[in-house]
């Protein structure tokens, strides 16, 4: 019987590891192991960056497999390993949480299923929420002091504002797109996509 508890405990509890490059073998093996020392049965395992916009695809499936059911564990050895930032971590708790499981990190000694560990995460939101807000406020200090000066001109026009300019120097001043493009601080594909869609709209005209 005590056998029996032991593995209908083991399959609710999912490992996840990873590595930023594929050179790291060695820091995946260590993390597998230590993953598989803290009772995972299943581990899911990948060698991609933690950057912005980067694909995680084994980290979605660790998270689809969570059950909808209380007891699920869900084990990383690093918090570096989970998640890219304070929020992305944040956010990745409370889908783990939304699955009625609980996050472990095993080298921070968290785990969400208890108050402390409970404290420790809403610690990290209250942390984010104060950089976030830090962030805001300099940015809103720097654009008031640039406006002050006389500096501050907004966001820089995009391709598609600077389409009556590209006209100009193209219909007026008779430049080329890759001229254009250099006076102007785009590429030159870029250029040439604006006035494409403008003719075929019927805008613009030809000397």
């Amino acid at each position: 019987m005590y056998r029996s508890y032991v593995q209908w405990w083991a399959m609710k509890t999912i490992g996840y590891a990873r590595t930023s490059t594929v050179e790291q073998v060695a820091g995946l093996e260590a993390q597998l192991r230590d993953l598989k020392a803290a009772g995972c049965c299943r581990i899911y395992h990948e060698q991609t960056s933690a950057k912005e916009g980067s694909r995680r695809p084994e980290l979605e499936r660790a998270l689809d497999y969570l059950r909808e059911e209380d007891g699920d564990v869900f084990i990383v050895t690093k918090l570096s390993r989970l998640a890219r930032s304070l929020r992305d971590a944040l956010d990745l708790e409370v889908r783990i949480a939304a699955k009625g499981a609980h996050l472990r990190i095993l080298e921070m000694g968290i785990d969400t299923s208890t108050p402390a560990g409970r404290l420790t995460f809403n610690m990290f939101g209250a942390i984010a929420q104060f950089e976030r807000e830090i962030m805001l406020e300099r940015q809103r200090e720097g654009i008031a002091a640039a406006k002050a000066g006389g500096k501050y001109k907004g966001r820089q026009p995009t391709v598609r504002r600077q389409a009556a300019e590209i006209h100009r120097l193209k219909f007026e001043e008779r430049l080329s797109n890759a001229e254009i493009a250099r006076r102007l601080g785009v590429h030159p594909s870029n250029v040439g996509r604006v006035l494409a869609l403008d003719e075929g709209r019927g805008i613009g005209r030809r000397a």
